[in-house]
């Protein structure tokens, strides 16, 4: 669980980098091999956490919708 919460603060720091108005992917918070790299039972773990943090925390992300393949999407602001 030390992982997954050492990749849940890495997700919210980078939400620092998404512009206002942007919208995002949890996966698009990491490098592409970095995130590749997560076991995908993790992965899934990770969206739970991030969505359940984003509402508990004043960060400035919404949740924006579902995109095509399901995973949800979060809009800065």
């Amino acid at each position: 669980m030390d992982d997954l919460n050492s990749l849940l603060k890495t997700a919210v720091d980078e939400t620092s980098h998404v512009w206002e108005g942007e919208t995002f992917l949890v996966k698009d918070l990491f490098k592409g091999y970095e995130w590749n790299r997560i076991p995908k039972g993790d992965r899934l773990m990770l969206g739970s956490m991030f969505l359940s943090y984003i509402n508990a925390h004043d960060c400035h992300v919404s949740i924006a919708d579902k995109g095509a393949s399901g995973q949800q999407r979060y809009k800065k602001h």
